[in-house]
């Protein structure tokens, strides 16, 4: 899962040596800038891949506050470029009474249902279920799936009891793989077709350098086993291949060095979305950018992944930028707010009726929304849902760049009204495919304002 490199389990002498060890000159790339999420799990569905994390936004600046997360956040994309941000939809003790943490999830879908298995810390494993990819998640248990009562976990030296991984053979066997901080303390345990029990006794296979972060993907009928390697092997992304979900599996090589700006604790996750295979993975960048201390405020990446012929991995080379856009946005239906590529200052809220909106935006805060296509005719006007927009505050749409050609701008006709309200602008001309930032600005004193959703319509 992720956490480690929790002081208690790792010498603080490694641990500076980890800081120091700084071998790569790339720059990162990140998702969802806005918040400090680690450890995705993926899940595609209904033509969008969903990434659940742990919420370091649960752990404070202080570079000694340890692993708090008690909440897991969901974001997902349909072009893998622009992020919608669903918020907080799983926390302890809220949705779990008997847990205080919810590390490093897994999150599988089977029989109109969406699966969500978590660590409590690392001594042991729970799942929650929804009826939808955005929660609510809800504990159909009351107590632990995996604890070291399971048959099959003990013994084990030093196990940690978390970073479940629950993988769905084409045979319709559902597997959860789990463990950690040992070559020997790798374990899976076959899962009932109901997804909330175990069938059996857990089994293990040797993982050499085995630290954390077990990770099960299947493709061209071949199994992969992928994982986090201990400190000494670096904390690589490393992998196995075998034949059998549970057997037989030949250690292989390398997927990802340890992450540039990241040096600590290393997680992934690894899914096909449209045609394409992509790495999922967190490091440290935007905490760095910051200048906050980074160890317990983690980002998301993405790469693409690649194979050779015989079906072995390509190891990755991590980029600045490192997924091309599938598609584009449509301007001409309602577009959320929450929905963007990058930004500079915002955060975002739940609303009243479940969904979320960008909050507390103020002078010289954007947000960028990629790949927006306006087609051959262009559009009319420009419409937004607000709420503080008042008098000396202009909410500006630029086409490119955050100098860019000034497409709309909202206004506040007068007094600020309460709540959101919908405001609408003429548009000038735009065409063809672009980047539109949406940036307020206006006077340094003025209250924020919050964004719901925009639009552009053509008549």
């Amino acid at each position: 899962m992720k956490k480690r490199i929790k002081i208690s389990f790792i010498p603080c002498i490694l641990f500076v040596f980890l800081l120091i060890l700084t071998k790569h000159a790339q720059a990162d790339d990140h998702i969802a800038g806005h918040r400090h999420l680690a450890d995705p799990a993926t899940l595609v569905y209904n033509g969008r891949v969903y990434l659940y994390a742990s919420n370091d936004d649960d752990n404070s600046d202080d570079k000694d506050s340890g692993y708090r997360m008690k909440s897991i956040v969901c974001i997902s994309s349909s072009d893998m470029k622009n992020w919608t941000d669903h918020g907080v939809v799983f926390e302890a003790p809220r949705d779990v009474t008997w847990a205080a943490r919810t590390w490093a999830p897994s999150v599988i879908a089977r029989n109109g249902k969406i699966y969500l298995y978590f660590g409590n810390g690392g001594s042991g494993i729970g799942v929650a279920t929804a009826s939808s990819p955005i929660g609510p998640f809800k504990d159909p248990l009351g107590k632990k799936l995996i604890d070291n009562e399971t048959p099959g976990v003990q013994p084990a030296k030093n196990m940690w009891l978390f970073d479940p991984m629950a993988f769905l053979d084409d045979d319709g066997q559902a597997y959860l793989y789990f463990g950690g901080n040992g070559e020997d303390n790798m374990r899976v345990i076959k899962l009932n077709e109901d997804m909330i029990s175990v069938n059996g006794r857990a089994s293990s296979f040797h993982v050499p350098a085995f630290f954390e972060a077990s990770w099960m993907h299947k493709r061209n009928g071949k199994y992969y086993f992928s994982y986090s390697s201990n400190p000494k092997a670096e904390m690589r992304i490393d992998y196995m291949m075998s034949k059998n979900p549970t057997t037989g599996f030949v250690y292989k090589g390398i997927i990802g060095a340890q992450p540039p700006h990241n040096n600590n604790n290393n997680h992934h996750g690894i899914f096909e979305f449209k045609g394409k295979w992509y790495h999922a993975y967190h490091n440290r960048v935007v905490a760095i950018k910051k200048g906050i201390p980074p160890v317990y405020k983690r980002n998301l990446a993405i790469e693409e992944l690649n194979y050779q012929p015989d079906g072995s991995i390509v190891q990755i080379t991590y980029t600045a930028n490192g997924v091309t856009q599938i598609g584009a946005v449509n301007p001409y239906q309602r577009n959320e707010a929450e929905t963007l590529q990058d930004q500079d200052g915002i955060m975002t809220k739940n609303t009243a009726d479940g969904g979320m909106l960008v909050s507390d935006m103020k002078n010289n805060n954007w947000i960028k929304i990629q790949g927006v296509d306006f087609g051959k005719r262009g559009p009319k006007r420009f419409s937004a849902q607000v709420s503080g927009l008042s008098p000396g505050t202009i909410l500006e749409v630029r086409a490119g760049s955050l100098d860019g050609k000034q497409i709309a701008k909202l206004v506040s006709t007068g007094k600020q009204a309460a709540g959101l309200q919908l405001y609408t602008a003429k548009a000038e001309p735009i065409k063809e495919k672009q980047d539109l930032y949406l940036v307020v600005s206006g006077d340094d004193t003025a209250k924020g304002i919050d964004i719901d959703w925009w639009r552009f319509q053509q008549r």
